[in-house]
Formats: structure tokens, sequence, C-alpha cells
């Protein structure tokens, strides 16, 4: 009898999760015998339940809000862009017993931008609106790429210099608030808050979007983020959801799971397809 490897995806709230249905997608196109579930666990449960989950013969988990902090002082061993980040994404059960933590979800935002969009990230002016875990987790995999400059840009404005100056080595980025960004421009702009879900956005002055300039908003919906409309009513060249980056982050670990790396192109455009009969 074949044991089928069990992975799983925790988070809380977790229901409209569509890892579960990425994961067994990439599963079919590959070949591989797995079984993907998602499982809401809250922050006070996590320790016990991947120790237990671990302990009944589980492969490997996705972490998603609000227990990546939590996944990376769980692990035994973080790879370095994990490390950076403070937050992980992914764990991975090793031969040996130990779990190594792996942050893929900055890696599945450049491949998103550069592979599928054709946005060059090298020499570009960036700005990152949020100074969360959401633009930690980018930060490393995006000053490889060698922008020309990244600006982080904050309610508190505090929080996004220490975002900032914890960078500094690895390229030119600094931190503001959203005041400063007055008479400045920008080629690539990113929204690493969530709060344009809910119709919110922070103050964003005119102009602020240089021509043939695009937008990128980390979360996605059915429906356009108040960001994505924001990108459209500014002329962005290209304003998109974060879809594209969900399902590159999960080839991501797909691949450190399995060691097989499952093309994307054909699960995006499904699940891009199926939101739009969803619309109507």
């Amino acid at each position: 009898m074949v044991l089928t490897d069990r992975y799983a995806v925790f988070g809380c709230p977790i229901k409209h999760s569509k890892s579960p249905r990425i994961h067994r997608l990439f599963a079919e196109q590959t070949g591989q015998a797995l079984e993907y579930t998602a499982m809401e666990v809250p922050a006070e449960q996590f320790q016990t339940a991947v120790a237990m989950f671990f302990a009944e013969g589980g492969k490997g988990l996705n972490c998603t809000v609000p227990l990546k902090e939590l996944a990376w002082r769980y692990a035994d061993h973080n790879t370095e862009r994990a490390q950076l980040s403070k937050a992980v994404n992914t764990l991975a059960f090793q031969e040996d017993g130990s779990v190594l933590g792996d942050n893929t979800d900055g890696i599945g935002l450049v491949t998103d931008l550069t592979a599928n969009h054709g946005i060059t990230v090298t020499g570009m002016r960036i700005l990152i609106l949020g100074a969360g875990g959401a633009s930690r987790g980018i930060l490393a995999p995006i000053l490889e790429q060698s922008p020309r400059s990244i600006v982080i840009a904050n309610r508190t404005v505090d929080k996004a210099v220490e975002l900032a100056a914890e960078f500094h080595g690895r390229g030119p980025i600094t931190g503001c608030g959203f005041d400063d960004l007055e008479s400045r421009q920008f080629d690539l702009i990113l929204n690493a808050t969530s709060a344009s879900l809910s119709g919110q956005l922070p103050p964003l002055p005119a102009g602020l979007l240089a021509t043939d300039g695009s937008c990128y908003d980390l979360a996605y919906g059915n429906e356009p983020t108040a960001f994505v409309r924001w990108g459209l009513e500014n002329h962005a060249a290209k304003s998109l959801d974060g879809l594209g980056m969900l399902v590159e982050q999960a080839a991501e670990a797909f691949f450190i799971w399995r060691g097989v790396r499952p093309a994307t192109r054909p699960v995006i455009e499904l699940l891009n397809s199926e939101r739009l009969k969803a619309k109507g």
C-alpha cells in the first residue's frame, strides 16, 4: 500500500484559501501523490497543531496570517531569506526529523512581476506601502534585482525607517511617512497593506506614479481591490493584484517539498478565468 504524503495550510481565517486547489492542480500536473488540506489554526494553538501534524506523518506546511512569525520561531533551521524576513510561510519536515523554515513570498512576487507580466525591477524607483510582515517578506528578493531605489512608506514613520535600516546594507532603501511622498514619483508601487481589500487606501498624492509606471497589490480578490482601482485611475501601464504571486509562491513551496517545479501559467490562467466567470 502506497502512503500518500500529507501537506496543509494553517491560518486563521482559512476557509477562503485557494492553496489546496493550487497544490492539487500542481500534483495532478506533475504526477505527484499527495493530499493538501486547509486547517483553521488560531495563533495560540499553533505550536501544538504543528507538532501534532508532523508527529502524525505530515511532510510540509504552509502558514499564512497570523502565523508566519510563529512559524519562523518554530523552525529548527531557517533559510537566509526566512531569517531576513523573520517570517516563514513554508515548513518542510526533514529526513533527520528537524523542520526547515522558508519564505517563498518574495520570490513569488518577483517571478510574477518579471516572468508573467514583463515588469523589469532592475533600475526602477520602487515604493512599498506598509512596513509590516508582508513588506519584510518581499524586501530581500526585490533588492536582489538591483532596483534604483526603494522607499517604504508607512503611517507610523518610525516603523518604516527601522525596517529600511535593517535592509540598508543590501541596497538603496529608505523609510518615510505618507506626507513625505509629495512631489515624488515611482516606476512601481507595491501595496503591502491589506487595507485595500476593505476599500481603504493610504493618503496617496496625485502624480505619484511615473508615466508608464505599474501598480501591484499583494492582496487579491474576485473583484479588483481598492489599490488596483487606484492604479487604473492613475493611468498605470499595468495595475495588478496578487493572485499570480499566490500561485508562484505556492510553486516554490511545492518545489521545496517535492523537488519538482510545476508550470504556473496554466494554473494562473485557470484561476483568472474562474474569477471572471464568478463576476458574471
